[in-house]
Parts: C-alpha cells; sequence; structure tokens
C-alpha cells in the first residue's frame, strides 16, 4: 500500500524528468501565446496537458513516447486554435469570450454584472488597485476576455499614489 518497490519510484523519477522537460521543450518552442493569460480554451489544454504528464508519471501501462505525443497533440492543437481564432472572427468568437463593459460613467451596469456574476465590490476592488479611490472617477470597467478586471480612469481624475 504505501510502497511496491524501488524500480516503480525510479520510474517515476525517470519519466517524470524526460516528460517534463519534453513537455516544457513544447510550450517553449510554441511561443508565448500558449503561456499567456488563460481563456477557457487555454483552460482546458492546461488541464489536458496536465492530466496527461500525470497518467505518463504514474500510469504502467504509458510509454514515456505514447505521452509525448499526446503532449504534442495537446499543443499543436491549441497552436491550430489560435492560428485559426486570429484569421477567423467566427473561430474566434468560438474560442474567446468578449470583453464587457460593467461601469460607465462611475455607474453600475447592473444587468451585464449579474450576467456575468461580478459583484459591486470586486469592481469597487479592481478600481483601488488600479489607484481609483472612488468610482465617480472611474470612466469605465470592464471585464476582460482572460477574466480580469480593467478600470479606465476619466481624464481629469487625479492618480493616487
Amino acid at each position: 500500500m504505501f510502497f511496491d518497490n524501488w524500480m516503480g519510484l525510479l520510474r517515476v523519477v525517470i519519466i517524470g524528468t524526460l516528460a517534463y522537460t519534453a513537455l516544457v521543450l513544447l510550450l517553449r518552442v510554441t511561443g508565448k501565446r500558449t503561456l499567456s493569460k488563460m481563456n477557457a480554451f487555454d483552460l482546458v489544454v492546461t488541464v489536458a496537458l496536465g492530466s496527461t504528464l500525470a497518467t505518463v508519471l504514474l500510469s504502467k501501462d504509458v510509454a514515456l513516447a505514447e505521452g509525448v505525443v499526446a503532449f504534442t497533440l495537446l499543443v499543436l492543437l491549441q497552436y491550430a486554435i489560435t492560428w485559426l481564432s486570429v484569421r477567423s472572427d467566427r473561430v474566434r468568437s468560438l474560442v474567446k469570450a468578449e470583453p464587457c463593459l460593467l461601469l460607465r460613467d462611475g455607474q453600475f451596469l447592473r444587468e451585464a454584472m449579474r450576467r456575468e456574476r461580478v459583484t459591486e465590490d470586486e469592481v469597487q476592488a479592481a478600481a483601488r488597485a488600479q489607484g481609483i479611490a472612488s468610482l465617480d472617477d472611474a470612466a469605465a470597467a470592464v471585464l476582460e476576455t482572460d477574466g480580469s478586471l480593467s478600470v479606465i480612469r476619466r481624464a481629469s481624475s487625479p492618480v493616487l499614489p
């Protein structure tokens, strides 16, 4: 239950090191986009990569070569989808969410906030994080495609230190 044999542990160390190295190399080769802030599609690919790594590490039924092929397939599919989304509005609309305006001229857009499940406190915290003490000083607050909140200061508003 706690220990089978030394060969099993050695296999995990060797295969884990090689699989991890292969995954890091694949991610570096495919560029920064693969490692950028995640949308829903990127999250799925990341979870799949992690699951594949765990399977390669812990299952004696999956060879290292099969795991590397699985990593490569997932990364190439992610690359293909991002390549297509840059070139096709239709693919982009399927893969990426659109930014959503939550606050305009200091006033909450409550229907948009309800639809996006964002609270007033979250918008206020994002404003404070960007040096805006009062929402009266905010021109807009936007829920970005990666889930972050951006608050845009009115042109005439002072900047807090």
